[in-house]
């Protein structure tokens, strides 16, 4: 469904149809997942259970029902608009709607459809220091099986073979997500915003402001979004960077939750009989959380350095883009 079909739905169904007011576009491993929960316990806001729809970075061009999977291409399946605007039907006439894509920010499509459909929209960015982000990224896109490569270097050296197609993981819903370095080219995804919507109309928020300080980058965010800025609402700490302890735990782990095979039926059909619903949900799926998953490492150090050399240039853009000197504060300024 093109855009001008897209609206013209809209416009249709009139006063039926709840387009989100507002959208959180990212990225990810910068506090989304926390302001998503903390600004869906707003009683003047609405946002989906389901978080991530990605709908406006889908790619456009991808035939339905086609098997063969594009460079571009976001998700296993395909999502109608109406499938779309249902998530947000059960909201009340006087909730500002909203969602949260961490695709959005770096897609190059998300933010001209956004636009096309809803002008008006409020945009809330966050980014984060590049080196820490693709060391926290790196570990999300293992333990989500949409990398297999454990070595970040490695990942990363990877990028040229993936964009010809080659060595994509199986997993791997969007094979242009595994461009690690295009993750924080963050001018050029802010200017993409900024040259849809007004600048009013856009909020940029730095990760290192929601760790330190959460309650007073939530406030803020209701300001943006003209809601009651004075409700308590609880800190939340959402989707932490984990490890995977070993792969063939977890595929044996998720073969049981599955039913894969006629021994994983066996397994699975066994705890079901034996346990509550209550007892698995509050001990057996905590207990394998804590057996597939650890601690995150710490980063290689040298890697970390290679990195900040590599991105200061971006740094050094986007503080003159955001007229705020995170050369300094993400201590750039000694990086030669």
């Amino acid at each position: 469904m093109t855009a001008s079909s897209e609206q013209a739905l809209v416009a249709g169904r009139s006063q039926r149809v709840r387009v989100p007011d507002f959208f959180i576009v990212g990225h990810a491993k910068c506090g989304t997942t926390a302001l998503y929960e903390t600004l869906r316990a707003h009683p003047e806001i609405f946002m989906p259970a389901v978080k991530e729809p990605q709908f406006f970075a889908r790619n456009p061009h991808t035939p339905e029902g086609a098997g063969a999977k594009t460079f571009e291409q976001t998700g296993r399946y395909r999502e109608t608009f109406e499938q779309y605007l249902s998530l947000f039907a059960p909201a009340g006439p006087q909730e500002l709607v909203g969602e949260a894509s961490t695709f959005y920010l770096w897609s190059r499509v998300a933010p001209g459809r956004i636009a096309k459909l809803r002008p008006d929209a409020r945009i809330i960015a966050i980014v984060r220091e590049p080196s820490s982000f693709l060391h926290s990224l790196h570990l999300q896109m293992l333990q989500n099986r949409s990398e297999t490569e454990k070595d970040l270097r490695k990942a990363i050296a990877l990028e040229e073979p993936r964009r010809r197609g080659e060595q994509i993981p199986r997993d791997a819903h969007w094979p242009e997500a595994l461009m690690y370095s295009e993750r924080v080219r963050y001018v050029e995804q802010l200017r993409r915003y900024h040259s849809s919507f007004a600048p009013e109309q856009v909020l940029v928020l730095i990760y290192d402001d929601f760790r330190r300080d959460n309650e007073a980058t939530v406030r803020r965010v209701l300001r943006f979004l003209g809601v009651d800025d004075t409700v308590s609402l609880q800190a939340k700490r959402a989707n932490p960077t984990v490890a995977v302890r070993s792969e063939h735990v977890r595929s044996a782990v998720r073969a049981v939750r599955a039913g894969t095979g006629p021994g994983a039926r066996a397994v699975r059909g066994a705890l079901r009989a034996l346990t509550s619903s209550r007892l698995r949900q509050q001990v057996l799926h905590p207990l394998r959380k804590r057996v597939v998953y650890s601690a995150p490492p710490l980063p290689d150090e040298g890697l970390m350095l290679e990195l900040r050399q590599r991105f200061k240039d971006e740094v050094i853009a986007l503080s003159e883009y955001l007229d705020r000197d995170l050369v300094a504060e993400w201590g750039y300024d000694d990086i030669r």
